[in-house]
């Protein structure tokens, strides 16, 4: 029996002890580097209306019902920041920061390794992608609960091209299949822990946790959130990601 064939098998075993989806924990992960920003400041720190940015996606955490406890995995230096975050912000929910490791795959790995025994689903999230919303974030949730996997996810407007290594074209996807992954990305925790041991039996490499489920063929689905999503990389994402803001708090001081 192969690798792929066995972790499937192992998982069908486990599927009847599931426990109902009522304990899952976020991830956040919040040490990538700012070699794009260009002023030296980490992106997950860089102020969007007054508050750092990794602040916006832990508050949207805070606020979901599905979400019972987050673990933040950051850079060695700054894990004082986060402690002084929870008693500023009033981050209930705020368990611990663990440092990273050297690649974004291993130091979510770091942090699905700290989470509660209680947890059954992990929701892994990209700090810099401090615009996702509180309601975004239950809607990939409830769809992780049916599933075992789901991911936030925006249909693709472009036409897009597969190129060859020599930078010419080579296909054109059809657009409607073609969709841009974001985060949060939840998984049955127990398919995630199987998908990291096969990764790092084989050495794969993944650039998103989803691609780690796919490689143990487990289907994800697709949950469409807003194009607002955006990952905070470039002086330009913070010009934008502060006037989303301020017209979000504009049209809910409208509504008052």
């Amino acid at each position: 029996m192969g690798a792929v064939s066995a972790f499937k098998k192992f998982l069908s075993f486990l599927a009847p002890e599931k426990k109902k989806p009522s304990f899952t924990s976020a991830v956040i992960v919040a040490g990538g580097s700012s070699t794009r920003m260009g002023d030296g400041v980490s992106k997950q720190l860089v102020k969007i209306c007054g508050i750092p940015a990794v602040v916006h996606s832990l508050l949207a955490f805070e606020k979901a019902p599905e979400i019972k406890e987050i673990i933040v995995v950051a850079k060695q230096e700054e894990l004082e920041l986060y402690r002084d975050f929870k008693k500023t912000y009033n981050l209930t929910k705020f368990k611990k920061a663990v440092s990273g490791g050297d690649t974004r795959q291993r130091s979510v790995e770091k942090g699905v390794a700290v989470i509660s025994e209680k947890s059954n689903y992990v929701a892994i999230h990209d700090a810099a992608r401090c615009l996702i919303t509180t309601e975004e974030i239950s809607a990939v949730c409830q769809q992780a609960y049916i599933y075992e996997a789901a991911t936030a996810a925006v249909k693709a407007v472009d036409t897009v091209k597969l190129a060859n290594s020599a930078g010419f074209i080579e296909s054109t996807p059809d657009r409607n299949c073609v969709w841009h992954a974001q985060t949060p990305q939840v998984f049955f925790a127990d398919l995630y822990r199987a998908a990291i041991a096969v990764a790092n039996r084989d050495n794969v490499t993944a650039t998103d946790d989803c691609s780690l489920v796919e490689n143990i063929e487990h289907p994800i689905k697709l949950v469409e959130c807003s194009r607002e999503n955006i990952k905070i990389t470039t002086p330009s994402d913070v010009a934008i990601a502060t006037a989303t803001i301020k017209a979000r708090v504009a049209k809910k001081e409208k509504k008052q």
